[in-house]
């Protein structure tokens, strides 16, 4: 069969299951034990003025109303996290580490309700979303165990009569404001550290999935974190920017830790420029994946299909820039296209056998086919894919002969397209890889020992992937170079960016006895 009829073959299955609107009826229950649709400040469920939607993505449909908290709510929580963080700074380590333990293992006992939550307010397979929740308990159970491993120093000094030490202390209230895409994850790996150090935190998570927080904040009350020392501010798109400018402007506010897009992580990082607040930014990627002509090309197709397609490619870390050398790259379409029509399934996501859920929203789906269009109009060619379907879904495609110059090479797309660009020298994929403002993952396949040092170090990304497509583990530290973000979460480095290092010098000792 050539392949112009396959690529036919498959535009008309995916049309003739995808154009269609959804034929089942879902729905979240709302009296569901994790369901909350307030505010929770000090300990506190508070209401607001006013309310606003939580929509499922996949059918368009109300699922729940939160409360609208605006800039006096925030201003209520960062006070609440204020007055907590007198205390709970002085919580011993072993405490605090026992109460985050308790937290973890609520989650792991609560998943199958914090997954169908994730599932119904994100989009996201089922599947991914149990793995979600087991991943984002990891970090809380990694920092109860960091937690008691905040070491200061004792430094030798040069002088006889003084003793030089370095404390570490918790800097104080953390505004942490995080994205839809991993709305529970996201949320842990930074409050998991906050905590670990005796910082206290206020969320506002993204206006799409507030219910995971929320849920988050229910179980926080369950293992006993004290009023205040977790507080969460759920709002809506129109209150986010007054909200958010609370939270990185009050001077009682001594960090922010904000997870999202390049362009509002600049914005929030001038705001909090005026009271010279730390900052940490988990920022905009836009992954190469280069396979070279040595890479066991079935293993480089499994890696994209795990990088490129889990959470129908809604990830910071996946890859969006596909580089094949010539020599093998006809043979990896081809393995890659019979993946994807063997592999991937759409569906709503708490639909057993689904792999692919919507996009976030009508504009994530608008730029994805932005991106095709832009790509199809400069020459390359469609071998999968190609429709934009029902509401936000839009079907996996994958796009051969593509060049630099196109709209899908400059820009992260955040959606199941795979534009594949082929190269000939090491030296070529290396350039176009690094030709980015950011610089988060990195992916290449290779068998070649050499190769694979060479090319590790010289890639422009804070994280790397050498024969592998899933990276994250929070073991291991997470973070960006260039404009893709600053500081590091997870590992043993995660708790450093909520610390401060304070010299104290203890002077006029008594050399004699």
């Amino acid at each position: 069969m050539t392949t112009m009829m396959k690529t036919t073959r498959c535009a008309r299955l995916l049309a003739a299951v995808g154009t269609t609107p959804l034929k089942r009826a879902f729905s979240l229950d709302s009296s569901a034990p994790l369901v909350r649709s307030r505010g929770y400040v000090h300990g506190r469920w508070v209401g607001a003025p006013q309310d606003f939607p939580v929509l499922d993505p996949a059918t368009g449909t109300e699922i729940a109303r939160v409360a609208d908290c605006g800039p006096e709510e925030a201003k209520r929580a960062v006070n609440a996290a204020y007055e907590a963080f007198r205390l709970w700074k002085d919580v011993t380590a072993k405490e605090r580490s026992t109460l985050l333990r308790k937290w973890a293992n609520l989650m792991t006992e609560h998943k199958d309700h914090l997954a169908t939550i994730i599932t119904f307010e994100s989009g996201k397979p089922m599947k991914e979303a149990l793995s979600e929740i087991a991943y984002s308990a990891s970090f809380l159970e990694w920092f109860s165990e960091e937690a008691r491993r905040v070491y200061g120093d004792v430094v030798p000094s040069p002088f006889k009569d003084r003793k030089i030490l370095l404390l570490k202390q918790p800097v104080g209230v953390v505004s942490i404001i995080t994205p839809w895409n991993f709305p529970s994850a996201m949320i842990t790996r930074k409050v998991g550290a906050a905590l670990a150090t005796g910082c206290t935190v206020v969320v506002k998570p993204a206006e799409d999935t507030p219910l995971s927080a929320l849920a988050l904040a229910e179980l926080s009350s369950q293992a006993g974190l004290p009023a205040g020392v977790f507080n969460v501010v759920p709002c809506s798109r129109e209150q986010t920017p007054s909200v958010g400018r609370v939270l990185c402007t009050d001077p009682l506010v001594a960090k922010i830790s904000f997870t999202g897009s390049t362009a509002t992580g600049k914005v929030l990082l001038k705001m909090a420029a005026d009271t010279v607040k730390r900052a940490s930014m988990e920022l905009g990627g836009h992954a190469p994946f280069i396979v070279f002509d040595s890479a066991d090309v079935d293993k480089a197709v499994q890696g994209v299909m795990a990088s490129k397609f889990r959470n129908s490619g809604q990830t910071c870390v996946c890859s969006n820039r596909f580089l094949v050398q010539s020599s093998i790259y006809d043979r990896f379409m081809a393995k890659l296209g019979a993946a994807m029509d063997r592999e991937l399934k759409i569906g709503h996501g708490s639909e057993p056998d689904t792999t692919q859920g919507p996009l976030i929203n009508n504009r994530a789906a608008d730029k994805v086919v932005h991106q095709m269009e832009d790509a199809l109009s400069r020459g390359a060619r469609l071998l999968r894919g190609g429709q934009r379907l029902h509401g936000s879904f839009v079907a996996p495609t994958l796009l051969a002969d593509v060049s630099a110059d196109m709209l899908c090479m400059q820009e992260e797309t955040f959606g199941p397209l795979v534009p594949v660009v082929r190269f000939d020298t090491e030296q070529e994929a290396l350039a176009i890889a690094n030709a980015s403002r950011v610089g988060l993952a990195g992916y290449f396949y290779s068998s070649d020992v050499s190769q694979i040092w060479r090319v590790a170090e010289a890639l422009e990304v804070g994280l790397v992937g050498v024969n592998e497509g899933l990276l994250s583990t929070p073991e291991a530290s997470f973070g960006g170079v260039k404009e893709s973000g600053l500081g590091r979460e997870g590992s043993k480095y995660g708790v450093d960016e909520y610390l401060d290092v304070k010299y104290v010098c203890l002077g006029g000792l008594s050399l004699t006895g």
